[in-house]
């Protein structure tokens, strides 16, 4: 199972402290826990294709010329 919240934040986001709180511990009784810190590697490269064409309106719409 994977989530992008903190355990911390169950409770509220199910709307229900203890029941969260059982969920939980019935997930995390044999589980390993890890946390996965840093940039996203789905948006890896984003800031590759933002350096090499700039999204500019003028660029969008087509010359009349």
């Amino acid at each position: 199972m994977t989530s992008n919240r903190p355990i911390q934040d169950w409770g509220k986001l199910l709307g229900d402290v203890p029941a969260a709180s059982a969920i939980l511990d019935r997930f995390l009784h044999h589980a390993q826990t890890i946390a996965i810190t840093g940039r996203s590697y789905r948006l890896k490269d984003q800031s590759a294709v933002k350096e090499e064409k700039p999204h500019t309106k003028a660029a969008e719409e087509p010359s009349h010329d």
